[in-house]
């Protein structure tokens, strides 16, 4: 489970004295329980994938509004936290790999036009589970049924 292994690694990055990887994988420790908390029950591992991508998304997004601000001290310790983050997700699947399910999924699913785009998606995302970005998927899914 992974909160077992952010345990021990809280503890090895405290013995090497690495005080951002603490502190970031406090805060993932503490998203998860808050988590578990408001579900009242144990997160799948879907669960715990949907919260490492939200906590990844947060630094995204930390990290752009810094570099608006010029603040790249900021920025370079939230680019950190996000590569720290990133060791805890799945394998993501390529790019071409992905182009490749997103025509196999068009073609199964007969999809024409534009109008189709969330049919096209929604099984898309099913395929693959979190090993592919969503804003990727959806630039290839909605060049593809454009140029279709």
């Amino acid at each position: 489970m992974l909160k077992d292994e952010l345990s021990k690694q809280i503890i090895e990055s405290l013995k090497s004295g690495n005080s951002v990887r603490v502190s970031t994988l406090r805060l993932l420790a503490s998203a998860l329980h808050n988590e578990e908390i408001a579900k009242q029950s144990q997160l799948s591992n879907d669960d715990e994938v949907v919260i490492i991508k939200r906590q990844l998304k947060q630094r995204e997004e930390a990290v752009e509004a810094y570099e608006k601000a010029g603040r790249i001290e900021s920025a370079e310790k939230e680019r950190a936290e996000g590569e720290i983050l990133k060791e805890f997700l799945p394998e993501q699947i390529g790019e071409s790999e992905l182009s490749d399910i997103v025509n196999k999924t068009i073609e199964e699913s007969g999809a024409r036009s534009m109008s189709d785009f969330g049919k096209v998606m929604s099984v898309v995302m099913a395929k693959v589970k979190g090993q592919a970005d969503g804003k990727l998927t959806s630039e290839l899914v909605r060049a593809k049924l454009s140029a279709g």
